[in-house]
């Protein structure tokens, strides 16, 4: 499959979804969201691929809304089926690890489609902020739900209801990201981060893993306690609890054998 405005490339378990357009640091497009959307899509269904690493092409991650249509850049929409989140399927819904890995600026929702990713590493040098307040509009792409949960209530309101910009450091130092790095490492990073999952962690345990993360800040103690535990009944007895243990105690790497989507619960 082709995308516009974004490349998929697949090796060794990884892949790896690049916002391509780099004339125009990645500026945020329609063909774009389509894409990025598809291309997550794909990885989802792709029993190959054990995690994913989005990062954009260039020195930029993504520098928000492409701004070259002027006045009409954010002009009304009446479609019924308009939505404030141009990703049809969000990073939260891919089966596998989603890390960011932001080599650059990303600024509006070049960084609100970032935090719908499960880990995020970011250049020190990076410039980051939710600037939409200072463009007429607010953060988008669900970021009321996902910034939230990874920096509170408190941090969120400033950062929202300013739209001021913070470096890669700070926004490691509050909870944005998990890591800065200097620039040029951080694609490298990521995908060491995304091989060593590929190669040493069950892929049916880290999808539900994942899923119960993104679940669990609307349950209940006893909720999530219960899903755990519905969950544990999945994969324990099966091969892959019995191939942790036994490659661990052999000192080999492991061998798993279910994947996702082809062993993922019909209920789930």
């Amino acid at each position: 499959m082709t995308y516009a405005d974004l490349t998929l490339e697949i090796d060794a378990g990884v892949a790896v979804v690049t916002l391509n357009r780099p004339e125009q640091r990645n500026a945020f497009s329609g063909p774009m969201a389509a894409s990025l959307a598809a291309a997550y899509r794909a990885c989802d269904a792709d029993d190959a691929v054990r995690a994913v690493v989005l990062t954009g092409a260039g020195s930029a991650f993504c520098v928000g809304a492409d701004l070259t249509a002027g006045t009409a850049t954010f002009e009304r929409r009446e479609e019924a089926d308009f939505s404030a989140d141009p990703i049809a399927f969000p990073a939260w819904e891919v089966r596998k690890p989603v890390i960011a890995a932001i080599n650059g600026h990303a600024v509006g929702i070049g960084l609100t489609l970032a935090m719908q990713c499960d880990i995020r590493l970011v250049a020190r040098e990076a410039k980051l902020g939710f600037a939409h307040v200072r463009r007429g509009v607010l953060p988008d792409a669900h970021s009321h739900w996902t910034v939230p949960r990874a920096i509170g209530h408190a941090r969120t309101a400033e950062l929202f209801l300013t739209g001021r910009l913070l470096d890669g450091e700070e926004a490691a130092a509050i909870g944005l990201a998990t890591r800065a790095l200097p620039g040029g490492e951080v694609r490298d990073a990521a995908l060491a981060m995304a091989a060593d999952v590929a190669a040493n962690c069950a892929p049916l345990s880290v999808a539900l893993s994942k899923r119960l993360l993104w679940e669990s800040r609307g349950l209940t103690r006893d909720e999530v306690g219960a899903r755990e535990t519905a969950y544990h009944h999945v994969v324990m007895g099966r091969a892959d609890a019995l191939e942790g243990v036994m490659s661990f105690l052999e000192r080999r790497p492991p061998r798993w054998s279910l994947a996702v989507p082809r062993d993922w619960p019909d209920d789930l």
